[in-house]
């Protein structure tokens, strides 16, 4: 489970995109990044999860933010993910479970009293120096940019 806090290095990846490009968080040194896990491309929350962010993507830009998500699903949903809620940023892909591993957000989970494997929505701020500067476990899907950058303005 997830065992990174603030104040943490935040661990270098590399994946393909939506375009099956490589993509590695070196690429965005220098930079902020909101890196958010989600389970599952188009399922009812992550899809509010992902459109908040893209209906906020020019505040998070504005306010210096880039967004990489990444969840287990392959290139080619990602990219229909992409297309058809038109998301203007980055979709790692994970299949093989490198990343999230390396984030810690698989985990157990229950649902109905079911006890299964499976990814923990969990949203990672990462500052210009790779350091991790805050964890949302479960983050408020409908006004997540908006905690984002609160947090930002606040905090830091």
């Amino acid at each position: 489970m997830i065992t990174l806090t603030a104040g943490m290095k935040a661990p270098a990846f590399k994946g393909k995109d939506q375009n099956d490009k490589t993509v590695s968080l070196a690429d965005y040194k220098g930079k902020k990044v909101v890196l958010f896990f989600y389970p599952e491309d188009d399922t009812p929350t992550c899809t509010i999860e992902a459109c908040n962010l893209r209906d906020n993507y020019s505040l998070l830009k504005k306010e210096g933010f880039e967004v990489l998500g990444v969840s287990p699903d392959d290139s080619s949903s990602h990219k229909k993910f992409e297309t058809k809620f038109s998301l203007p940023y980055t979709l790692i892909a994970d299949p093989e479970h490198k990343i999230i591993d390396a984030y810690g957000v698989w985990g157990e989970k229950q649902l109905y009293g079911r006890h299964y494997m499976g990814l923990h929505r969990t949203t990672f701020l990462i500052d210009e120096k790779g350091i991790i500067q805050k964890v949302y476990l479960k983050p408020r899907n409908k006004q997540h940019a908006e905690d984002i950058v609160k947090f930002w303005k606040e905090e830091m």
